[in-house]
């Protein structure tokens, strides 16, 4: 299993995607929330209008054509990417710079980095990783990157990690060294596959997939408001749910 699959084009995500274009491009305009690495990223979090069943603008939410059982969703994020990402920023390190361009700022959705020492703590346990196209842009525009397989190297070791301790503790437990050193092996041995999306289709990711966004592309094109993707991802109730094999 390599942990993500692209969902075909169909109608109803067209609908949808089309419906949520505008509700996007008019949050992130009146938000004031400031722009991150050096002005090429919005994070857009909870800035949709959806409502809990995902509808939007009388549209509904495409479930059965991206292969979901509806449940209850979270506003989505709209995040956005500009040309030029990424740009040194005030707002992290150098060395965090460097790790977008160089790893595509990889990362486990739900592992948080706490305290002034960063440590990780799983704190946001979801069921799954849903983006859905919101215009197209040239395959260059910052795609969305996956590492196959990183699922289960992560799913490995934070069991490891956390099996010593009691299951209503683990969102207390601090990950950090065993999932640095996962994430290691997964830049290792698992490929590294860029996935542009294009309106009407989707991309569903296995919730313990290492993914990121790559540098935007010399001579990548985007519509004026950026490389704009929805994303949802329901939270579970446990860890222990978020670990589970599934």
């Amino acid at each position: 299993m390599v942990g993500w699959r692209q969902i075909a084009p169909h109608p109803a995500i067209a609908a949808w995607a089309a419906a949520a274009r505008p509700l996007a491009i008019a949050a992130l305009a009146d938000t004031d929330e400031p722009l991150r690495c050096g002005g090429t990223w919005a994070v857009g979090l909870d800035l949709l209008s959806n409502t809990p069943d995902g509808s939007l603008g009388g549209v509904a939410f495409p479930w059965e054509a991206v292969g979901l059982a509806p449940e209850p969703l979270h506003r989505g994020q709209v995040s956005t990417v500009y040309p030029g990402y990424p740009q040194p920023s005030d707002q992290e390190t150098d060395a965090a710079w460097r790790f977008r361009l160089r790893r595509d700022s990889a990362h486990l959705d739900g592992l948080l980095a706490l305290g002034p020492e960063k440590r990780r703590m799983v704190k946001e346990p979801h069921g799954w990783i849903l983006g859905l196209p919101l215009n197209d842009c040239s395959a260059g525009a910052s795609p969305l990157v996956v590492w196959e397989g990183s699922h289960e190297i992560i799913r490995a070791a934070l069991m490891e990690a956390l099996s010593p301790h009691p299951k209503a503790l683990w969102g207390e437990v601090d990950v950090t060294e065993a999932y640095t050193a996962a994430r290691a092996r997964v830049f290792e041995t698992c490929r590294r596959v860029e996935v542009p999306g294009h309106v009407g289709g989707a991309v569903l990711l296995h919730r313990l997939l290492i993914h990121g966004v790559a540098p935007w592309a010399e001579g990548a094109v985007a519509p004026p408001e950026g490389r704009m993707v929805a994303y949802f991802r329901p939270l579970l109730p446990s860890v222990a749910a978020w670990l589970q094999a599934a």
